[in-house]
């Protein structure tokens, strides 16, 4: 039975047609639940509804997969006795079974009347192997092969049985000589007479044959006293007679020689090859249980290759793997229902030829044929309605298993159940299912990745030996996220999260993030593990350490790693910290799919900050103030100085954020900083075109126009509306440093930055109120005016509501200085 069937009962049905006995009914309680059994007894109490007229066919049955693992037909007599003389027998039932080694048997039944015996060999062995059994020359104690007439059985590579008659001759391969066509060596009867009519004298009638589970069966029958007295030896029932078997590789046949051929069979003796003293007239069953083979995945395997299609048709059912099955199942590549291999991350090309009837599709359902219809779930990963075709035009099934896809699927009809069979998804090279890799620090250990929209895909795999491998998302082991991967106790791979804030045991916290698709193994002692997770963690309560667990594509993903002998789910100590450390962590760029060893970027970021620092906290507003406060000073000075401070700001923001993009080796709009700096620089960029279109200033003595009145209230909102933005992204830069960066003494400088800021306001409102009492005492009279002065005096605010024509206000007061001076000639 296969391993893990837990739903194996004793199954009756009315006969053996795939609907009659897929409908059967189980007729007992009683539950196998082992995976083998050797020379079994069962006490099997029928149903209270049920008696034997009811079953004509009863089997060992698998209700979760459909399975048949064994039936017989039960005719009865007409009572609740079994008529054991009208039982139809298996092929492989005989009457006795010899263990030859570990790995070879020989089943026989004898029919003296008849004069024949039949001979089953059963051997774990690979499918080019031969199996070869017989008697050895009464007449020899030594060298017992010469002289022996022996069968040689066996499976071709399409699995089909043959079974040919040889008589050796010599300790050798088959060998033909050129001149006169005599043979010697172990070589099939027909060869030595070069005879044309090779039935006379092959006298071996094959009857059956099969492979199943990396076991070869062939069952052949043979006369006790052949009419070839030359190269048969006769069988005395009665007698102990001395028979020879091996087992080995052979030659297929070619155009010289139509048969298999032995090859040396090589091997320890007992292994590969042996004699015993037989009588095949007396009782003999030492064989207890079924072979169990090493290898059960080699009948009809096939490895998908991405270059060539799996062509699909249909054929009739001969040696389905999973019996019962439908009169005609699929076949891949002219095999009856193989197993399929395929690798995750190559994708696999199917040509469908099977018929408009059949529909291929691949499903996590073992049995198809459409599980939603029988009110079951399943989940399809290819295929469908629109993939069947014909010779003449076949459909083109393309399908890719990702890492996601489980171990275990199946290739069926969507419309008759169990016409396919398993398909083993692999790990083929990790490569292939992540879309980017990298090596971390030292080359110790290989970062894998595939981005999506919502998640990430990570594959971590070291290069040496190691209990446990960690991964940690950080620029150090403290303050870093850790993903850590092992295999515990029991042999199961695992992999947990955490949160470490310190360098000591009791300062690893386990965290609970959504990890899925989570794999870890061990390959020799090498570790890989998997996992996937959201980009941004879904937490309800954002006080949780995994919440700030962010992984933003667009920034560099600074990566450690750590290994170590020994970890624990529970009861971490001292022995559990890593032997074995990165030195310095890796930026991983994941949208570039590439990374870089780890820099020390903070003298980068200090001139980047200190540039904006002096433009957006020197340059820039002083540029304003002069604008507010120096119109008073004759002449222009005031606005001279307010250009050349705006331009020299403009000017070094420019430099400073080329200088940072650069040395980043991106521009990526993600962090709020990034955001408030590109709207503070498209703000400060607005003022030199707005200043471009300024219009004409008005004529001493008259009244501004209303477009000169909306150029300054733009001019002045724009300019304050960019200070305030770029003080926005002067903090928020300095909190994205301390964030992801790890910078040192981020708080300080803030707090200093808010110091100079607010010494700033107070500064402003101290020269907003002397403009203000300015204003006042001009209104209430002016002085010291100069005869030939006929400027336009720009101390007047166009914005102030209180704003009047210079003239005005000296008609308003009553008093006039002149003062006159003398003209030099």
């Amino acid at each position: 039975m296969l391993a893990g069937s837990s739903d194996v009962v004793f199954w009756g049905a009315d006969s053996l047609v795939f609907s009659n006995i897929t409908g059967g009914f189980p007729i007992s309680d009683y539950h196998l639940n082992q995976t083998t059994y050797k020379n079994a007894s069962f006490s099997v109490q029928l149903l209270p509804n049920l008696n034997w007229s009811q079953i004509n066919v009863l089997s060992v049955w698998d209700r979760t997969t459909t399975s048949d693992f064994g039936h017989v037909t039960l005719p009865v007599n007409g009572s609740n006795q079994l008529n054991e003389s009208d039982q139809s027998l298996a092929p492989t039932m005989f009457d006795n079974c010899k263990n030859l080694s570990d790995n070879y048997r020989v089943r026989w039944s004898l029919n003296v009347e008849e004069n024949w015996i039949e001979i089953g060999l059963e051997a774990d062995t690979r499918m080019m192997d031969y199996m070869g059994f017989g008697w050895a020359s009464p007449n020899r104690t030594t060298e017992l092969m010469s002289g022996a007439d022996v069968a040689v059985a066996g499976l071709t590579d399409e699995g089909i049985p043959f079974v040919d008659d040889f008589y050796i001759t010599s300790y050798s391969e088959c060998k033909l000589n050129a001149k006169d066509g005599s043979a010697l060596g172990v070589c099939p009867d027909v060869v030595y007479e070069n005879s044309e009519n090779g039935h006379e004298l092959n006298n071996t009638r094959l009857i059956y044959g099969h492979r199943i589970d990396g076991v070869s069966f062939v069952r052949y029958r043979k006369p006790l006293k052949s009419p070839d007295e030359k190269y048969d030896l006769p069988v005395n029932p009665t007698e102990k007679m001395t028979v020879i078997w091996a087992i080995g590789l052979m030659n297929p046949p070619d155009s010289i020689r139509p048969y298999f051929m032995p090859q040396n069979h090589g091997g320890p003796r007992n292994v590969r090859y042996g004699h015993l003293v037989l009588n095949v007239s007396e009782s003999v069953n030492d064989c207890l249980g079924p072979l169990d083979a090493d290898d059960k995945e080699d009948q009809d395997l096939i490895i998908a290759d991405s270059t060539v299609p799996l062509v699909v048709t249909t054929g009739e059912a001969m040696h389905y793997p999973n019996p019962p099955s439908p009169t005609k199942v699929l076949y891949i590549n002219k095999k009856e229902a193989p197993v399929l291999r395929v690798e995750r991350g190559v994708p696999v090309k199917f040509s469908v030829q099977a018929g408009h009837n059949v529909s291929l599709y691949i499903t996590s359902d073992n049995l198809g044929g459409n599980a939603t219809a029988r009110n079951a779930s399943e989940t399809i990963y290819a295929g469908g309605p629109e993939a069947q075709g014909v010779y003449a035009s076949p459909y083109e099934l393309i399908w890719a298993p990702d890492r996601n896809t489980p171990d275990q699927v199946y290739y069926q009809s969507l419309y008759q159940q169990k016409m396919g069979w398993r398909v083993q998804v692999v790990d083929g090279g990790l490569s292939d299912m992540y879309n980017n890799s990298v090596f971390l620090d030292d080359q110790q250990v290989t970062f894998f990745w595939s981005l999506s929209k919502d998640s990430i895909s990570i594959a971590v795999r070291g290069v040496k030996k190691s209990g446990y491998l960690a991964i940690g998302f950080g620029s150090g082991m403290v303050n870093s996220y850790a993903y850590v991967g092992w295999i515990d106790s029991i042999g199961q791979g695992r992999v947990n999260s955490y949160w470490i804030d310190g360098k000591d045991v009791s300062n690893l916290q386990p965290t609970n993030e959504n990890l899925t698709h989570v794999r870890c193994r061990s390959e020799n002692g090498i570790i890989t593990f998997e996992f996937t997770r959201p980009l941004k963690p879904s937490c309800s309560h954002n006080d949780r350490p995994e919440c700030k667990n962010i992984v933003d594509p667009t920034t560099p993903l600074r990566v450690i790693w750590a290994m170590g002998a020994k970890w624990a789910d529970e009861h971490l100590s001292e022995r559990n910290m890593h032997s074995v450390t990165s030195q310095r962590p890796v930026r991983v760029l994941l949208m570039r799919g590439s990374s870089e060893a780890e820099q020390d970027l903070r003298p980068v970021l200090a001139v980047h900050g200190f540039m904006m620092f002096l433009s957006w906290g020197i340059l820039l507003p002083g540029g304003i103030l002069a604008a507010r406060y120096l119109k008073h000073v004759k002449g222009d000075g005031w606005y001279q100085i307010h250009v050349y401070l705006q331009y020299s700001g403009l000017a070094i923001t420019l430099l400073a954020l080329l200088f940072a993009v650069a040395e980043l080796r991106g521009f990526f709009v993600s962090s709020l900083h990034v955001k408030f700096g590109i709207a503070t620089i498209f703000l400060a960029c607005v003022q030199p075109a707005n200043a471009y279109f300024r219009p004409k200033k008005p004529s001493n003595g008259e009244e501004p126009s209303s477009n000169r009145i909306l150029w300054e209230y733009i001019h002045v909102i724009v300019g304050r509306g960019a200070i305030v933005v770029g003080i926005a992204a002067l903090f928020t830069g300095m909190k994205h440093l301390g964030e992801r960066y790890g910078g040192e003494n981020v708080h300080g400088l803030s707090l200093a930055l808010m110091i100079w800021f607010l010494i700033g306001a107070l500064m402003v409102i101290y020269l907003e109120y002397r403009e203000r009492q300015r204003r006042r005492e001009r209104l209430l009279g002016r002085g010291n005016w100069v005869l030939g002065d006929l400027e336009e005096d720009d101390s007047v605010d166009l914005l102030s509501p209180n704003r009047a024509p210079g003239h005005k206000g000296s008609q308003n007061s009553g008093l006039m200085e002149v003062q006159l001076e003398p003209l030099s000639r």
